[in-house]
């Protein structure tokens, strides 16, 4: 508002000598310029849409309290400035009666202008509120200490109507628009299954719907309660609405809405993917049948007690992947996603364990099949240096061919017999030298 020229003395009587004429036109026409903004001022302040929102809102909480401070205060201001364009109406008067001012009129306005001379009075029911004391029913001000009241309570006013409104104009809307994107994940969420007491989701939408509704009437009812002043600054509305609970409120509103895609893109293409989930179960189902029958071969073929047992064929899963089915069949996403995405792991595991059982199973055949291959090679060998018809080494061969290709096969005695035609094998080349490299020759290796 306008500026606060000089104050007067402890006595009241104007400072210095009597003003002469230039000095009071100078003085009327500061005066008059601080009335216009002060005017201005006080009219921007009436007409202010959050004035106007705070004067019909049903208020609470700090907000119930500062408002009724402020309306106070903005009463208070028509007052002083009532007394102030009085007193300077008054003195425009005086000043028009000559052109030509005598003594008497100099000191009146001098008195009028840089004095005491402005009475201000308390309506009825309504005293006046003093900064520096109790209430009165008058008061006495230079028109300098009016606006310097007048700025106080201007300031403090209009700092709260502004706050009130920038609370006002920023957090409701957002929270209309985040309860309208509310409504639209709940519409879809009902769609896929996901409701309250069902599916964690659908517990969180109704907590998120309960939150923005208390927030939105919370802040409508008390927006103060809501803003956060700038450290250090004494400007009307300096600060930020504070959008901590909204924006936690976003969040959760987020993670849902991620969780609803989610159980969506198990609608999309949960068909696919329970033809996957039955294929891996049936390769598995197929590899434990194949373990099953291995294993039989092995008891019969090879004499041996260590060979592992094979379990059964994963009808827990077959269980399991027919309610997968049924949950499809009915619409059920939200309790269709995290099923699947169980069985995918675990049929994959199981799969893998099939694997390894017929491995596991089948690992006699294979040193059976990799001791014959051995002896084979060993007697391919012997052949081409010549030596295939040398007693010895007839004897042993017949001797590891017995056991290898009987049943049952004693795969450790076997493995024996082996080593010692090797070894016969290997005494007899040795002294004839190097073998002759054929195209699947191995250079003489005994290994």
């Amino acid at each position: 508002m306008g500026g606060t020229g000089s104050f007067p003395d402890s006595t009241g009587r104007p400072p210095g000598p009597v003003m002469d004429r230039d000095e009071v036109d100078r003085a009327l026409a500061r005066l008059e310029a601080e009335h216009e903004a002060i005017e201005t001022s006080l009219l921007a302040l009436q007409d202010h849409a959050g004035r106007r929102l705070l004067e019909g809102a049903e208020l609470t909480g700090v907000t119930k309290d500062r408002w009724a401070t402020a309306e106070q205060s903005i009463t208070l201001l028509w007052t002083y400035f009532d007394s102030y364009t009085a007193a300077l109406t008054g003195a425009r008067e005086t000043r028009a009666r000559r052109r030509w001012l005598n003594r008497d009129d100099l000191v009146e306005l001098t008195e009028t202008l840089r004095g005491r001379g402005v009475t201000v009075a308390g309506t009825p029911g309504h005293r006046l509120t003093s900064l520096t004391g109790p209430a009165k029913l008058s008061e006495h001000f230079t028109l300098a200490e009016l606006v310097t009241r007048m700025n106080e309570l201007y300031a403090s006013s209009l700092d709260m109507v502004v706050a009130a409104d920038a609370v006002w104009s920023a957090l409701p809307a957002r929270i209309d628009l985040l309860s309208a994107e509310l409504q639209r994940t709940r519409s879809l969420a009902h769609s896929v299954g996901v409701r309250p007491g069902e599916h964690p989701a659908g517990d969180d939408l109704e907590s998120i719907t309960h939150e923005l509704s208390t927030l939105r009437a919370q802040v409508v009812s008390d927006p103060l309660a809501f803003w956060r002043p700038a450290p250090g600054s004494s400007a009307p509305g300096g600060g930020r609405p504070d959008t901590e609970r909204y924006d936690r409120a976003a969040r959760a509103l987020e993670d849902v809405r991620r969780e609803i895609e989610a159980v969506l893109a198990v609608r999309q293409d949960s068909e696919e993917r329970l033809i996957r989930l039955r294929d891996v179960l049936s390769r598995a189902d197929r590899t434990l049948t194949e373990a099953r029958s291995a294993r039989g071969e092995v008891l019969a073929k090879i004499a041996a007690s260590e060979v592992p047992a094979v379990s059964g064929p994963p009808t827990a899963l077959q269980e399991r992947l027919s309610t997968a089915a049924e949950y499809r069949r009915h619409a059920q996403w939200h309790r269709l996603s995290p099923l699947l995405e169980s069985l995918e792991r675990e049929a994959e595991d199981e799969l893998l364990r099939a694997r390894e059982s017929l491995t596991a199973v089948t690992a006699p055949l294979a040193v059976r099949a990799e001791l014959r291959g051995r002896l084979d090679a060993y007697k391919a060998k012997v052949a081409r240096h010549g030596m295939a018809e040398d007693p010895l080494l007839m004897e042993r061969y017949d001797a590891a061919r017995r056991m290898l290709w009987s049943a049952p096969c004693d795969l450790r005695v076997a493995e024996q017999a082996v080593l010692r035609y090797q070894r016969a094998a290997a005494d007899v080349l040795v002294p004839r030298g190097p073998a002759p490299v054929d195209s699947a020759g191995d250079g003489g290796s005994t290994a």
